[in-house]
């Protein structure tokens, strides 16, 4: 790892919506050169952890560190002038304006004051290009698949120099096994250049070739905090479903795969055995 220094630390973070507690207590910490992945079932926390990071949310509890400074988050853009740049799950990227625009938004090259549209649409080209896509940047990104969106919005995020930290929500999910494997060769190429990255994902199989720690949420609460090499893809597996309600589950299905419509009985508790008779005085 390129360092041990730490960027972000979350300390005791919690928190509630009506009727939902979303985190209880929940510790978080991310170093530079490192690339943390963030794993979970659906509902586990993951989203209202990293919404409270890039200022979306606002914790009921808890204390944010970046380079050991505390800091209130109090919106996505003071989020990114903080130096936290973000792909998030679902697109929210403009539809309605060109591949080129988009990834250079608020990064306009100019020349006399005015936007050099030749060198916008230039580094556009360059920064999709290192993603291996090749798409007409000047044409509005609404034109493409949410598969092509969703490399350009990783291509805007891998293009702010400023950036620290980059957090990436299910980056692969909408991908196919080629674009996937470039998408995780840049997030590796990013954490070599020394930023911390948290990668949420589902996809053990994406997270652990690449991961450096590993980090499960269950329930809203830390279910469990690996270093690579200390954990393995059955354990992930195991850690993100349950363990013991997964067991059960593969049971039901096997059987119900057998054709019995009945769930099996639990498995039942290990009897003792008989002790001797009490002795009577």
């Amino acid at each position: 790892m390129a360092a041990t220094q730490s960027l972000v630390a979350m300390q005791g973070i919690a928190k509630a919506f009506p009727g939902v507690v979303a985190l209880e207590d929940v510790d978080f910490s991310l170093r530079k050169g490192e690339i943390h992945a963030l794993m979970g079932e659906n509902g586990a926390g993951k989203s209202t952890l990293i919404k409270i990071l890039t200022g979306v949310e606002h914790p009921d509890q808890g204390v944010i560190e970046l380079e050991g400074t505390p800091v209130q988050v109090r919106s996505p853009q003071h989020s990114q002038e903080l130096g936290i740049s973000t792909v998030y799950q679902e697109v929210n990227l403009c539809t309605n304006i060109s591949v080129a625009e988009n990834i250079m938004l608020g990064r306009e090259p100019r020349r006399f004051g005015s936007i050099s549209w030749k060198k916008m649409n230039e580094l556009a080209r360059q920064a999709i290009g290192r993603l291996g896509i090749d798409v007409d940047v000047t044409q509005p990104l609404g034109n493409y698949s949410v598969a092509i969106q969703q490399m350009v919005a990783i291509a805007r995020a891998l293009e702010i120099a400023s950036a620290k930290v980059l957090i990436l929500d299910e980056p692969t999910s909408a991908l196919g096994v080629k674009q996937s494997a470039i998408v995780l060769r840049h997030i590796i190429a990013a954490r070599n250049r020394g930023l911390g990255v948290i990668f949420i994902t589902h996809n053990v199989s994406h997270a652990l070739p690449i991961g450096d720690t590993f980090t499960i949420l269950s329930r809203g609460r830390t279910g469990g905090q690996f270093d690579r090499g200390d954990v393995d893809e059955a354990q992930l597996h195991s850690q993100m479903g349950g363990g013991d309600e997964l067991h059960e589950l593969t049971r039901e299905l096997e059987a119900l795969s057998r054709g019995d419509r009945r769930p099996p009985a639990p498995t039942p508790a290990p009897t003792r055995e008989p002790g001797p008779p009490p002795v009577s005085h």
